[in-house]
Parts: C-alpha cells; structure tokens; sequence
C-alpha cells in the first residue's frame, strides 16, 4: 500500500500531528491527551536542551489518499546514542490507523534517515530528552487512564509494529499501589528504627526554598544513577543538568504536593528523595490536551481533587546505600500523602526497566504491582 511521508514545517503540520491521537482515540474510554505544550517542548530548539548538544529531530505525517493517517519523529542525539555499541539513535511520539504496512513505511524511512547521518540503528518509541516520559510503546494495562507522562496506544499497535521485524530492546513497566492497603509490617518497623537515629532526617521538599532543595535532588540523582547496582542501566545516562532542574521546578512548582516529596538526610547530608506530582492527565482530559488561560481555573484546588498521583524521580546517593532509606522515604511520604491528600487513592509510578531487577524487588516489597508494560523495540539499519 503507498504511502507518502510529510515533512512537519507549517503550523497546518504541527496542528494535524495534534489533531490525529484525538481522531484515532475519539471513542476511547481511557486516553487522556498529553498537555500539548508539553510535547511541543520536546521539538522546541528553545526549550529542549538535547538541540544545544547536538541532537538532531525531525517529525512527520503519515499521508494515504491526502490525510494523515499516521506520525512519528526521528531522533538523533550523540551524547546518548554514542554510549551504544554501535551507536543507535531513535524514533518516537508514533500514532496510526490499523492500516497493514503503515508501520513499515515509517521504519523503512527512519532506516534510511539513520543511515544517511552514520548510524547503525535506532530504538523506539522513545523520547527526545527526559526518559521517563512519552517512552515505548503499551502492550498491557489497557483497561486504565495513561497517568502524567505517559502515552496510551491502541493494542493492534504492537502487532503492526512487530510486523517490522524489530528486536526487543526493553520493557519498562509502571507500578501500581492502591493507598489504602496495609504498608509491610518489615518496612514499618525499618523506618521507624531509622526515624529514632539522631543522625537521620526526612523532610517533605520545602515549596518555599525550591531552588535550593532542588539542587540536592538534582545531586542524589545524577549520583545515584552514574553508580547503578544493575550495570546496564548506566548506559544512557548523562545526568540532569542545572538548567534542566530550573525547568523542572518552574513547570511542577504550582501543582507540587510537598508532603508527597519527601527528602532524607544522614548527618545534615542529602541522602535520598522521592518527588511525586498529581496526575495533571486528569486535568488535560477536560480541556482536550490544552492549557490556556481561561482555562486555568482547572487547576484550583485540583491538589484536593487529584485521585492519582505519580512518582516523576526517586534515588538514593551510593555513600549511604543498604540502610534502609528507601523503605523510609517512601513510607513516610506514603503516610503523608494519606494525611494531606485522603482523596488520592493511587500511586503510579516507577518506569522500571525490566533489567533493573534492585528496583523491580524493592517496588514489590513495598506492596507495588505492576500495571502497564511499556515495550521499546531496536532496529538495525542493515
């Protein structure tokens, strides 16, 4: 079947890319539309930091007959693609109708592209920039809302996409856990053992001095994930820089919910976080993936109105691994959640790789279960 592939570069394009998700899940009971200033952001030359470092993104449509029937982004970004032996680079944000060889159009020309720049593959979907957002491709969970961050997809999908002949690169799942289930007792007694210690402090994040607390965030983090337990892991990791935790904090700071955020300290140090936010999803399923202003008011009171909330970060520095302040930051922030927030009722979160075995243990032996899986798939060029 032909197709033709058009290049995104008029604001008609930009808006099609928009408007076909609504079309395909119009009669979807669970999708709810990403925020779509967020994900202009990711093609942003001013907003995306990844263009500042030489990556490359280009979109486009999918075109049958005319329409748009299909779209997708190509991704070329050295400082990660490089860390791959060879080198990959990516394609991502991919939406279809269930039309046979749609998908292979839009990997035959993210073949040719990646080629043409040197590459010896790509993996996708993913993103172009943060990794625990708009990435892979769902493959279970589908009775349920896509929580902040995260894409729904249709599941026929997976089957037009495996009709490509990838390889499995990954799968990511999202845990669950349901707020009004019993914490382990074995982790209640840990955290309360660690709570008496002189030297051992948590603190929900301070709204009121952001910049500051979020400079030790951006510190445990970048220290805790250059030093993974689980090797593999470390591959595509290049750290968060200053610039992007400003980012960060200006576009989370009004909907932050301190006591979700918690932050422990060893003797004064910043030792290990958990930064959640709620499901601003629910938000953009009333206002169709838009923020304007008249359409602020959504956002009053919504912290008391949210019933899901997500985890966006969590880690803990390597200096003070296996004593526990994990089990203490996500116990205390559990019961904080349920203090200040009784109308959330689930957490979802986590966007762990299956490979990260630590992670997948610890999540599991606080109660959390797994709720969506996430697949990236990997091609070669050859």
């Amino acid at each position: 079947m032909s197709f033709q592939i058009q290049k995104i570069e008029a604001q008609q394009h930009i808006d099609e890319f928009h408007r076909l998700p609504e079309r395909l899940y119009k009669d979807s009971k669970w999708y709810r539309s990403p925020f779509r200033f967020e994900v202009e952001n990711v093609f942003s030359r001013k907003k995306n930091e990844r263009f500042r470092k030489g990556g490359e993104c280009e979109r486009f449509l999918v075109l049958k007959n005319g329409n748009a029937v299909g779209r997708f982004a190509v991704f070329a970004d050295p400082e990660k693609d490089e860390r791959y032996d060879p080198k990959l680079g990516g394609v991502g944000f991919i939406e279809m109708e269930n039309i046979p060889g749609i998908a292979e159009s839009m990997i035959s020309f993210a073949r040719k592209w990646h080629r043409e720049r040197g590459y010896a593959g790509f993996r996708g979907p993913i993103n172009f920039g943060e990794n625990d957002t708009f990435w892979g491709i769902q493959i279970s969970g589908f009775e349920d809302h896509n929580v902040y961050g995260m894409l729904y997809h249709q599941e026929y999908y997976e089957e037009l996409i495996e009709e490509t002949d990838p390889e499995k690169f990954d799968d990511v799942y999202m845990y669950q856990l349901d707020l009004e289930q019993a914490l382990p007792e074995r982790l209640l007694r840990i955290t309360e053992r660690l709570k008496s210690k002189d030297h051992v402090e948590v603190r929900p994040i301070d709204k009121k001095n952001l910049q500051r607390d979020g400079e030790m965030i951006r510190q445990i983090y970048n220290r805790a994930f250059s030093d993974q337990v689980v090797g593999e892991r470390e591959e595509e990791f290049i750290g968060i820089t200053q610039q992007t935790i400003r980012q960060m904090i200006k576009k989370l700071k009004p909907v932050l919910m301190p006591e979700t955020s918690p932050i422990a300290f060893v003797n004064g140090e910043p030792a290990s976080f958990l930064v959640s936010v709620p499901d601003l999803h629910e938000i953009s399923a009333k206002t169709g993936g838009t923020l304007k202003w008249w359409q602020l008011y959504h956002l009053l009171g919504f912290k008391k109105r949210a019933q899901k909330f997500r985890p966006l970060a969590f880690g803990t520095d390597p200096r003070f691994r296996g004593r526990g302040l994990e089990a203490l930051v996500f116990i205390e922030g559990f019961r904080w959640t349920k203090k200040h927030y009784p109308n959330l009722k689930v957490l979802e979160g986590g966007f762990v790789s299956e490979k990260n075995w630590i992670m997948r243990r610890s999540l599991e032996a606080l109660g959390c279960e797994i709720a969506k899986t996430y697949r990236v798939y990997k091609w070669m060029c050859q």
